[in-house]
């Protein structure tokens, strides 16, 4: 638990602040949604940037380009050991060139831009190296977002005659493409698989399901649920629900409500049927629907539980209906369906998002009342409302807090601080958080970058963003359409052009489609310039992007 002298020193403080009439700097939730069911069949995904990064930060005046190579004297040991190369061939990546790996060895080659994945498995078949599955899964990984890289890396280990892919290895290909909108070739691979017998299962239709939701396509999604059977997978409750699921929280809750219509007859609901139905509707804050959605959950026969009451508190939170939020929170009681931990997160979050620093800080009182315990999620959530609030000292203690409460300290937490550092312009204190991360094994993703990222770009500290970028793909990130448009913006703001087309031209190259704003914003910069022909280039190279897309 927390310390009591601990939670006592933050409401005073709040309290006092209010008393005084200073107002506190609003938050904003942060990016995981505390309402969202996670299961074994869920995929992954590549997130769009968190909203954090829309942001603006404190920026000084114009910093001279002296400072491109300014590194924190006590981090420049950690920077310089990973020998960093030419800072003008980002393209090309800085991998180093002692003691490398075959995964290094491999991505040297596979940063080489080719038209088509057999190119890829060509160049990789005159290389000499011989596949094995932890090969294939590392570079599948770093090339996750590069699908020409990562087919061209499937293909080529597929053709050794001593080797074959795992199920597992196919699901992340057909993620791979799916992610990348190459429905043609995922299907073309799903097909492959049912020939091989036994390798399609629930795990790769769900894949398959979500990632045709995310492209918009629900109605092939539906499609693909009703075809399952021709693979071997039962259209059973639990295949229906992850199709529910993904259509909800694609903002298609409307063909989630006509699949359970559908086939509630053929097919048995569940709770789990009607609370997908309850979030979807909650989340479009059509609340009329959710509330029918509950009950004829009761109708059916099943008693709304703790995630059913969330959804509602999380929707009237998010409309500052606080009086609402309470009434929630009474008849959960009423009904003996106690508050957890998750439903004082998402309250301590609306409380902080609507500037009620000291409310959302008395949240802690009421949970210890109700023996209700703090877990990674909820002390994220506090650090994230006090950084916001310009409080840092105090978010860094309940961060150092955690460890004495025997509560680990995992990603988000980590995202959270150095999020909240990096918007408050402290950069030292960013980036040894995320030294930190390494010492503490905690694996970083893309949320722990992009603020970081962006932190460089405005300061225009190009070694360290060199670093970075290098840092990222040595822990297998492979970065997305949003981390270069992030780049590409940031970049053009900060006057580095030069830098910003490459990041741009990279990203086309990979058949990633930026959207509208980042491709105005750059040809904006080149037009001031008069730099026409570069303008022609970068239009010609979205022209065909868009094209390869609808392929």
């Amino acid at each position: 638990m927390f310390s009591e002298l601990q939670i006592s020193k933050l409401l005073s403080y709040s309290l006092s602040q209010r008393k005084v009439g200073i107002n506190v700097v609003p938050c904003n939730f942060l990016c995981n949604h505390f309402c969202t069911r996670i299961d074994s069949t869920q995929v992954t995904e590549s997130p769009e940037l968190p909203s954090w990064v829309k942001f603006g930060l404190t920026q000084s005046s114009a910093t001279a380009d002296s400072d491109e190579d300014f590194v924190v004297p006590s981090l420049a040991h950690w920077v310089e050991n990973h020998r960093l190369h030419d800072h003008g061939k980002i393209v090309k990546r800085m991998l180093s060139e002692a003691a490398e790996t075959d995964v290094e060895k491999n991505s040297k080659i596979l940063q080489n831009r080719y038209p088509s994945p057999d190119n890829v498995a060509q160049a990789l078949s005159g290389s000499g190296f011989i596949a094995s599955s932890s090969l294939v899964e590392q570079l599948l990984k770093r090339f996750c977002n590069d699908w020409i890289a990562a087919f061209g890396v499937f293909k080529w280990a597929k053709s050794q005659t001593e080797y074959r892919h795992s199920p597992e290895l196919y699901d992340f290909m057909v993620d791979i493409l799916g992610k990348s909108k190459k429905f043609h070739y995922m299907w073309e691979l799903v097909e492959e698989m049912n020939q091989l017998g036994g390798y399609v299962t629930l795990v790769t239709m769900s894949k398959v399901m979500r990632r045709l939701a995310r492209a918009g396509r629900y109605n092939e999604a539906v499609e693909a649920f009703r075809n399952m059977v021709r693979f071997g997978v039962n259209k059973d409750t639990t295949a229906m629900d992850v199709l529910m699921d993904a259509l909800a929280k694609e903002n298609s809750v409307e063909h989630a409500r006509d699949v359970f219509l559908e086939f509630k007859d053929a097919i048995p609901v569940n709770s789990q049927s009607f609370n997908i139905l309850i979030h979807g509707w909650c989340k479009a804050r059509k609340l009329d629907h959710a509330k029918k959605a509950m009950e004829d959950m009761e109708k059916h026969g099943f008693r709304p539980d703790v995630f059913s009451y969330n959804c509602f508190v999380e929707a009237y939170g998010r409309e500052k209906n606080f009086r609402k939020v309470d009434g929630i929170l009474d008849e959960m009681k009423e009904n003996g369906c106690m508050p957890n931990v998750v439903t004082y997160t998402i309250v301590m979050h609306a409380l902080g998002k609507a500037s009620q620093v000291s409310e959302a800080l008395e949240v802690y009182e009421k949970m210890k009342r109700n023996d209700c315990v703090p877990d990674a999620s909820f002390y994220s959530s506090l650090i994230f409302i006090l950084g916001k609030a310009g409080r840092l000292k105090d978010a860094h203690e309940l961060f150092e807090d955690m460890k004495k409460q025997g509560v680990s300290r995992d990603v988000l937490t980590y995202n959270t601080l150095i999020s909240c550092s990096c918007m408050h312009s402290q950069e030292e204190t960013a980036l040894k958080l995320l030294q930190k991360m390494e010492e503490d094994s905690c694996k970083p993703d893309l949320k722990t970058y992009a603020p970081l990222l962006k932190m460089c770009c405005r300061k225009k500290r190009m070694k360290l963003l060199y670093f970075l970028l290098d840092h990222m793909f040595r822990n297998d990130i492979s970065i997305e359409v949003g981390t270069y448009s992030l780049l590409v913006s940031e970049l053009c703001k900060s006057g580095k052009l030069e830098q910003a087309c490459l990041f741009f031209e990279e990203m086309v190259s990979k058949g990633m489609v930026p959207k509208d704003c980042t491709c105005k914003m750059l040809m904006k910069e080149l037009e001031g310039k008069k730099m026409t022909k570069p303008m022609e280039h970068y239009e010609k190279l979205m022209s065909k992007a868009k094209e390869e897309r609808n392929i």
